[in-house]
Parts: structure tokens; sequence; C-alpha cells
């Protein structure tokens, strides 16, 4: 029998007053072996729902997410891999501030993390590298690949430096403080009734 279980959810967004295009919320729903056979995904102004199914995981991964504000599901953007669901999200109001938090109830979701990959500060938002979502399809296709990422590549020179594998030996560290003058009364000649020799 599957269980259902919520997947983590990562999110960023940027802001913008005048350009809708760089008006947006990245949402990642990260659910590993959920073919896009096994994915319904509802998407609404308010908020949106998704379950899908890993037939290999033997779960089923189900959230419901009530939105901060409105946005405007005709011209947000998906892309599903095999790893997770990337949504690109446009807000429907243009306005320079943040949201001040993704969703609309206020209290903490343990599943709930903000993006840092993604994330970037209000006031450096203008000087922030475009993300490339020319492989997302349109909210009604679930297209696109691993983005491009040549695996034979990564990992490449990861190697450990070269070296000695031996531990470094510690028998010339020199005496700590006072340990020279308590050798030195150890090794003092005594008398026969323990007493130090003058």
């Amino acid at each position: 029998m599957a269980s259902t279980v919520t997947p983590e959810v990562l999110w960023a967004q940027r802001s913008s007053n005048a350009d809708p295009e760089k008006n947006f919320i990245y949402l990642t729903i990260n659910v590993p072996d959920v073919p896009a056979s096994n994915i319904k995904l509802d998407v609404k102004p308010t908020g949106l729902t998704f379950t899908g199914h890993s037939d290999t995981l033997k779960k089923t991964y189900h959230v419901e997410l009530e939105f901060y504000a409105e946005i405007d599901p005709t011209a947000s953007k998906i892309n599903h891999t095999a790893r997770d669901v990337e949504m690109k999200l446009r807000k429907k109001e243009l306005t320079e501030e943040y949201w001040p938090r993704l969703l609309k109830e206020s209290k903490k979701m343990h599943f709930l993390k903000t993006d840092f990959d993604k994330w970037v500060d209000e006031d450096e938002q203008n000087e922030a590298e475009e993300e490339d979502f020319s492989q997302f399809g349109g909210m009604g296709g679930a297209g696109g690949d691993f983005g491009g990422i040549d695996f034979s590549k990564l990992g490449a020179g990861a190697g450990m430096p070269e070296g000695d594998d031996e531990e470094e030996s510690d028998d010339d560290m020199p005496p700590l403080e006072g340990e020279e003058e308590e050798a030195a009364k150890k090794d003092a000649p005594k008398t026969d009734d323990g007493k130090e020799v003058a």
C-alpha cells in the first residue's frame, strides 16, 4: 500500500513594478521518480494543488498551497524532471516589493523552504542573472529534461590531493608549560621514604 507524503517545496521570487516578465515566483516541488503521467497539477490564481505517484518508491505525494497574493496561471510555466516539478508562476500584481511569504497563512510549514540557489535580495534583483526557462512549457504541457546538464563532466577533478596518507607523528612536540618541571621532579632521586633528595 502506498503512503501519502507531503513533498518538500522550495521557493524564491523576483518583483518588478514595470516588467511582468520580472515579476514571478520560482516554485520547485521535490518529487523523485514521479513520471509526468502520474502527476495531477491544478494551478489557480489563488493557489495550487499537486498530487503525484511514484511507482518505484511506492509513495503518493500531495500538497495544497494557498498563495499570499494572486498569480496569473496562463502566463506561468512548468518543467517536469525526474526529480521535481519546477514552476515559474507570474505574480498578477506588478509591485516592486517582495511578498513577505509564499502562503496566505503566516504559520511555519515544515515542508516549505527558501530556495537559496535562486533567491536574490530585493535590492540586488536587477543585477541578478536570469534563469534559463527555455525548456519550460506552458501550464498545459510538461516537457523538459535535465536542462542540458552534461553529467559526464560532474565530479571531474574532484579527487583528493595526492600526498602522505600516514598520520603525522607528534613525537617531536615540545612539552607543555609545567610538564618539564613535573618530569624533572618525577626523575629526581628519592630517599627510601619517597622524599626528594636535595
